[in-house]
């Protein structure tokens, strides 16, 4: 029996990286899968995220990787790309943390913020001192973010407000939320954002238990009362649902890429298990209808990292559009979902034990089909584009 050349080599899929952004690659790969893996499982079965490597993730230069100066690393599309895989590969959780910081609350001050707000926050940020957490979604608002509660009123110097937000990533250790809400102005309502500060007054994250999935990742709620935010931490260079979809924009960019990391995972796993198990005389391996799984599995895979690399270069050229990221997220993530049920097969009653990260994996993947933008809404954003008429109403 001779070794299997490695799927991505086999097709020549890892020729088209640089050397720098394979560098990248192999950096994030030792940290996640000599340092996180280990601790993975326990981590998922007691519902607690290792809070003691976030100072190495933030050395490691993962946080707004993608974005320049303020003590971030500037890396091209791909390289973030790679990043989100190979954080992924061991667990959605770690992939979720360095996401939601970068993506969702790094990159709006990035882009909206004044120059005090990008000062005072993104340094901290990028070495994982200061966490944040991104809140839009509500108890009755969630593929609707339009139809938010979450009301703003002006005060002398500054906001106050009141709402709640709920399933929402870091809240429980973030220092920093940005906060969406409308703000109540005449007949008219605006969304502006919010940097609400931990210890602010009104202003609490209590975390979400007993979840089945995303075990291993802070989950929480953000509930506002009467919440004082000052003047100083409005964002002031956005107003309207522009801001927060421009930032799941780039969030669901690195989601294409980060399900493909789950996906290998699930491959590896059910590769490695298929050539030691042995039924009938041989290993599994060795049967039609596992090399068929197999195939159709790597096969996905290749496709998957096909489409997500012409993203980046269409990135990179400043030229991608929300409707191409959908389409990434919503191929990318369905099939990581069904080449982990596929896995899981593979391995028969194995395929449910911790030992192994099939049915982690399947679990986490049931909520990245569904966050930041539900399948069935990506399906919908396609459908309009393709056919010109809306059918969400």
């Amino acid at each position: 029996m001779s070794d299997p050349t490695p799927l991505l080599d086999l097709f020549a899929v890892e020729s088209i990286w640089t050397e720098e952004q394979r560098m990248v690659r192999d950096a994030v790969r030792a940290f996640s899968r000599e340092v996180f893996e280990p601790r993975v499982a326990r981590c998922y079965l007691d519902e607690t995220f290792p809070d003691d490597l976030i100072p190495a993730i933030g050395e490691l230069g993962v946080l707004g990787a993608n974005l320049t100066g303020y003590g971030c690393a500037g890396l091209d599309a791909t390289a973030y790309g790679l990043i989100m895989r190979e954080l992924e590969y061991v667990d959605s959780g770690l992939r979720s943390f360095a996401s939601v910081q970068g993506a969702l609350c790094m990159y709006p001050i990035w882009r909206f913020g004044s120059d005090a707000q990008k000062q005072r926050f993104l340094p901290r940020m990028a070495t994982g001192e200061l966490i944040g957490c991104f809140g839009l979604t509500e108890p009755d608002s969630g593929s609707d973010p339009g139809s938010m509660r979450t009301r703003a009123r002006k005060a002398d110097g500054g906001w106050v407000l009141d709402g709640a937000k709920m399933w929402i990533t870091n809240a429980p250790i973030a220092g920093v939320a940005i906060v969406w809400a409308k703000v109540d102005d005449g007949d008219a309502k605006t969304i502006r954002g919010f940097l609400v500060e931990r210890g602010f007054e009104g202003f609490s994250t209590p975390k979400m238990r007993d979840k089945m999935s995303l075990r291993a990742s802070w989950t929480g709620e953000i509930v506002l009362e009467d919440c004082f935010v000052p003047e100083a931490n409005v964002l002031p260079g956005v107003q309207g649902l522009k801001g927060p979809l421009s930032c799941l924009t780039q969030a669901r960019y690195g989601i294409s890429w980060g399900a493909l990391g789950a996906a290998l995972a699930c491959y590896d796993a059910a590769l490695a298990y298929s050539r030691e198990r042995v039924q009938f005389g041989r290993p599994i391996a060795g049967f039609q209808l596992t090399q068929q799984k197999l195939v159709e599995m790597g096969a996905t895979i290749v496709k998957g990292h096909l489409l997500s690399q012409h993203l980046a270069t269409l990135k990179d050229a400043g030229r991608l559009s929300p409707i191409q990221v959908s389409l990434a997220k919503r191929e990318n993530v369905g099939a990581a979902l069904d080449i982990a049920r596929t896995a899981r097969g593979i391995l028969g009653g194995n395929g449910i034990m911790a030992e192994y990260p099939i049915m982690r994996h399947m679990a986490n993947l049931e909520s990245v089909y569904t966050y930041e933008g539900t399948h069935e809404v990506h399906t919908l954003a396609i459908g309009r584009a393709l056919t010109g008429h809306n059918a969400f109403t």
